[in-house]
């Protein structure tokens, strides 16, 4: 099969197209025969080396993990000994970041557990946008957000893969929500359903005097107390990524600066796939419909996660495998 190759740290140019074995799935695993996957922060770390946390995952001096590519929508060709809640042929769609990755490629064996049925009324392109970005959305909001109690959200970052979704979740509980972004991006998250746009090049949301329930933070690229000053009295501030050395800073002080001003300040701990049964049964019933931004082919690789480094993209920019 043919599949794109991490060799070494670098760029997106370092990266290979080659030919690898097609895997073989072992007790309790399915073969997924990959139709799309799409590119995510891991990808665009994994393949420069940095922030060099990354190298704790990916390996220290060169790469161990050889195949990149979290999120996959695709078909499965084939179940090992053991697998009982899918079949050859089944339409399946997750997130494989705790399960060794492998989404670049034609073909990946990833354990059971790790996919499931993808919506019917998606396309793989459209399914494979899903899994990991909401993941992250759908937990900020309901698992440390407790979006029914919010009137305000503010999403900084808002544009890319977290956004578009978050927003529309928000919305389903009548949330007024406003996205940060940069000077192009901001007629598209108009388009989306947001309120009120900001404009990071020119205005910093921290010190306009407004103050939100709940931020929902992409980028992490303040204080812990600029965001305390943005937070109603009350108010929750959660990161899902960022800046490395904000995040350490969010993750030490965070908690205690929030404490003593009475607002909450938390790092999103993602659980992949935890809930996406609740994410299909949205999709499914219209409630939530992906944003894709553009589709690359599998040798085309080096630009889609160029265009996701250069913060080009409007919604996911999807890998068109198969």
């Amino acid at each position: 099969m043919q599949a794109i190759v991490l060799t070494r740290y670098g760029s997106p140019d370092d990266l290979e197209l080659q030919d690898v074995d097609t895997p073989q799935p072992g007790e309790g695993e399915v073969v997924v025969k990959v139709h799309a996957a799409a590119v995510n922060d891991y990808e665009w770390a994994m393949v420069r080396g940095k922030p060099l946390y990354i190298r704790a995952i990916a390996g220290l001096r060169r790469p161990k993990i050889r195949i990149m590519g979290t999120d996959i929508a695709g078909r499965v060709e084939a179940v090992g000994d053991g697998v009982e809640s899918l079949a050859v042929g089944d339409d399946v769609y997750g997130d494989l970041s705790d399960c060794g990755f492998g989404g670049f490629a034609e073909y990946v064996a990833v354990p059971e557990r790790a996919v499931m049925r993808m919506p019917k009324n998606l396309t793989h392109v459209e399914a494979a946008t899903i899994p990991h970005a909401a993941g992250l959305a759908y937990q900020s909001l309901y698992e440390i957000g407790h979006v029914d109690d919010v009137r305000t959200l503010l999403i900084n970052g808002a544009g890319g893969g977290v956004g578009p979704i978050a927003v529309q979740l928000a919305k389903l509980h009548g949330v007024e929500v406003t996205g940060v972004d940069k000077t192009d991006k901001l007629d598209y998250l108009r388009g989306l359903g947001f309120d009120h746009v900001i404009d990071y090049t020119t205005t910093d949301f921290t010190k306009t005097g407004q103050r939100y329930d709940l931020i929902l933070d992409v980028k992490t690229n303040r204080s812990p107390y600029s965001y305390v000053r943005a937070l109603e009295p009350g108010g929750t501030y959660v990161t899902v990524g960022g800046s490395m050395p904000r995040l350490l800073q969010i993750m030490t002080l965070g908690r205690l600066t929030g404490r003593r001003a009475g607002r909450r300040i938390e790092v999103l701990g993602l659980k992949p796939n935890k809930s996406l049964d609740e994410m299909t049964a949205l999709v499914e019933a219209g409630k939530v419909v992906p944003a894709v931004d553009r589709v690359y082919e599998l040798s085309e690789t080096p630009a889609a996660l160029q265009r996701f480094g250069d913060a080009e993209q409007h919604g996911r920019v999807v890998i068109r495998v198969a």
